[in-house]
């Protein structure tokens, strides 16, 4: 008798400046919906979703960390031990763009040697010239495409441009990353991980929705 191979687990952190749009892009993952005026994050908010991708599930277990200033020198706490970090800043912001360099930076310096990092580009609907997302509007996007893609090359990171807003890509950044996680990886246990008073733990709704296989392919 055969048995169901167990998910892989796999810890996440998304990390960006304020009003990027992390929170919108794991509200469209987990549970394939978008509130167009969300409460900012504080402190952090975590959320589970498995995904399957071809033979292998991996259940991604998100920290999704807030932007404000105030909260930065709490980062590290949520990617230590992490095997992958999203980095989401807004095409249409410049300083965005800047902080996000900065965080790649960091990810280098001081999270895990070998953990896959996702450069995402967000708010692609803003700079869309029309709902068949052929053309842009002029004027609109501040970070061209060839920027994101440069910063990525140079350190050596998956790239994106995202809609959180009308899902566009949205899977692809989770199916990416997944693809570039060994098959071997397993997430260690931390104390954060067992300590989640005070944060938001949504996947109790993402099941119930029955999105759990959201980004399957």
């Amino acid at each position: 008798m055969s048995y169901p191979t167990p998910a892989t687990s796999v810890k996440l952190v998304l990390l960006g400046e304020a009003a990027v749009g992390k929170s919108s892009l794991v509200l469209r993952f987990v549970s394939n919906d978008f509130q167009e005026n969300k409460e900012p994050t504080i402190g952090a908010a975590f959320l589970t979703q498995k995904c399957t991708i071809g033979e292998r599930t991996i259940k991604y277990e998100i920290w999704d960390t807030a932007g404000q200033e105030r909260f930065a020198s709490l980062a590290p706490m949520y990617y230590r031990n992490a095997q992958a970090a999203i980095v989401v800043y807004d095409i249409t912001k410049p300083a965005s763009f800047i902080k996000a360099r900065h965080w790649v930076k960091e990810l280098h310096e001081q999270a895990a040697k070998d953990i896959t990092i996702a450069l995402v580009g967000n708010k692609y609907d803003l700079v869309q010239d029309d709902d068949e997302g052929q053309g842009e509007r002029e004027g609109v996007r501040k970070v061209s495409v060839e920027e994101g893609q440069n910063l990525a090359a140079e350190e050596g990171l998956l790239f994106y441009e995202t809609s959180a807003k009308t899902s566009y890509n949205v899977n692809d950044v989770f199916i990416g990353i997944g693809n570039k996680i060994p098959e071997a990886a397993s997430l260690a246990s931390s104390p954060e991980q067992n300590n989640n008073e005070g944060r938001i733990d949504l996947s109790t709704n993402a099941s119930s929705n029955g999105n759990r296989n959201l980004c399957s392919c």
